[in-house]
């Protein structure tokens, strides 16, 4: 099935909460061929503990609910879960949100935090949107933008544009990201978001986790174009 098809399925599911949750947002950019965390949608907390059993501690437990779009303002993300125990606690706590509708348990992963983004421009048309993330990025608001469809050519140039690409290179003896994983990664992106343009309003990656190995969708919310 081609990935706007699949889209078009999950925006059928969605259409009246106007949003993409995190689980359906990540299986959609996974077959778009972004490199997404092991991670399990546990509706009940049977299957939190069958995923923990299988892929070890430790873990990251985020609540999945239709009225929490930032989930972190509800409590809804808990971090450092490392014994059968912890998740249990992390799940009783989760399913007290408003609108639960599960919880999404995820291997825990380390390195740069980056934003990647999307958004519908009235004149340009889809833009991607490129930062450096993590706690400081509403103080520093280190992005840059580009017009879709991007080369890997034009996300190096969009690295070189960024204040904190030292960071990205290896700052005071840290191992630099995976430059190749990342061009890979907003390529793909950019692909897919020209194949949805047409329903979409923004989408946020935040953050997008990049080390020496890997650059991972940590987090993903699709806004959906009103109707």
């Amino acid at each position: 099935m081609l990935i706007k098809d699949r889209f078009i399925q999950e925006v059928d599911k969605a259409r009246s909460r106007g949003w993409i949750m995190e689980p359906a947002a990540k299986g959609l950019l996974r077959e778009a061929g972004m490199d997404c965390p092991d991670f399990v949608w546990a509706r009940d907390l049977d299957d939190a503990l069958e995923f923990a059993r299988h892929r070890g501690f430790p873990l990251v437990a985020k609540v999945v609910s239709p009225v929490a779009m930032h989930k972190s303002d509800v409590g809804g993300v808990i971090t450092g879960i490392n014994s059968i125990q912890e998740l249990k606690d992390a799940y009783s706590t989760l399913s007290r949100i408003d609108g639960f509708s599960g919880v999404l348990v995820e291997e825990v992963l380390q390195g740069i935090e980056l934003i990647l983004g999307a958004k519908i421009d009235f004149q340009f048309g889809p833009v991607i949107i490129l930062g450096m993330g993590g706690v400081a990025v509403e103080i520093y608001n280190d992005t840059t933008i580009r017009m879709a469809p991007l080369r890997e050519s034009d996300v190096n140039s969009m690295i070189q544009d960024l204040r904190g690409r030292p960071l990205l290179e290896g700052y005071r003896g840290k191992q630099p990201v995976n430059i190749d994983a990342l061009g890979k990664a907003v390529v793909r992106f950019s692909r897919f978001v020209i194949d949805i343009q047409g329903y979409m309003e923004s989408i946020d990656i935040n953050p997008l986790i990049c080390n020496s190995k890997r650059c991972v969708v940590a987090d993903a919310r699709i806004i959906l174009k009103k109707e």
